[in-house]
C-alpha cells in the first residue's frame, strides 16, 4: 500500500492569502511612514494577523522588505527584453528595446523602488544584499546587450566592450531613471526617448539620432 501525502488546497490558498495580506499591509505602511517607522506589530495589526503569523509566513522586517522587492528583480520584462535584443539584427533597435525594457521594469515597481529604496534606503544588511544582487543582475543584463552590439559590429573602434557596459549603465541604468523621472519629474515616455537617443549617440558608430 502506498501512502500519499495529503495537501489541503484550502490551507495552501489560505496561507498564500495571509502572506499577501501581510505584504500588502507592510507595503502601505513602509511607504506612509518609512521602513524605520514601522513595527512588526503594526504590520500584523494592519494585516489582521498575529505577530507570530507574520514571522512564520514572511519573516522579519528585512525579510518582508526583501519579499516586496523580489517582483522587481524577477520582472518578466527583463527576460522578454533580452530575448528581443538577441533576436534583433539592428543596433538601434537593440538600444531602443533596452530603453523600453528598463523603463517597464522601473515603471511597474516605481512606487516601491524609488520611494522606499532610493529616497530613504533602509540600512539593513540583508536588504542591502538583495539590492546588491539586483544591481549585479542589472549589469549582467546590460552586458548581454553589449555582447549583442559587439556581435553586430556596431561599436566605434574607441569603445571597448567594457566601456560599452559602462555607457549602457550610465544611460540606461537605474540612476538615469531615478534622476530624470524621480528627481527632475520627467515622464517615463520622455525619459525613455531621451535615454535611447543618448545611448545611441554614445555607443553606435553611426552617431545620428
Amino acid at each position: 500500500m502506498t501512502t500519499r501525502k495529503y495537501t489541503s488546497t484550502r490551507r495552501v490558498n489560505s496561507a498564500a492569502a495571509t502572506r499577501e495580506a501581510i505584504l500588502s499591509s507592510a507595503h502601505a505602511l513602509f511607504l506612509a511612514r518609512g521602513y524605520a517607522g514601522v513595527t512588526i506589530g503594526e504590520i500584523a495589526e494592519a494585516g489582521n494577523v498575529a505577530v507570530p503569523t507574520v514571522y512564520s509566513s514572511v519573516g522579519s522586517k528585512p525579510g518582508i522588505l526583501t519579499a516586496l522587492l523580489e517582483p522587481a528583480l524577477t520582472d518578466p520584462a527583463i527576460a522578454d527584453t533580452l530575448a528581443a535584443v538577441e533576436a534583433s539584427d539592428d543596433p538601434r533597435t537593440v538600444i531602443a528595446l533596452t530603453a523600453e525594457g528598463t523603463r517597464l521594469t522601473h515603471e511597474r515597481h516605481w512606487e516601491l523602488v524609488y520611494e522606499l529604496f532610493y529616497r530613504n534606503p533602509p540600512g539593513e544588511p540583508a536588504v542591502k544584499a538583495v539590492l546588491d544582487r539586483g544591481a549585479d543582475d542589472y549589469v549582467q543584463a546590460l552586458t548581454r546587450v553589449a555582447n549583442r552590439l559587439v556581435t553586430l559590429d556596431a561599436l566605434p573602434t574607441e569603445v571597448s566592450h567594457a566601456e560599452a557596459v559602462d555607457l549602457l549603465w550610465f544611460h540606461l541604468g537605474p540612476h538615469a531613471w531615478i534622476t530624470l523621472v524621480g528627481e527632475r519629474a520627467w515622464s517615463f515616455d520622455r525619459a525613455q526617448a531621451w535615454t535611447a537617443r543618448s545611448a545611441c549617440r554614445a555607443l553606435l558608430r553611426d552617431k545620428s539620432a
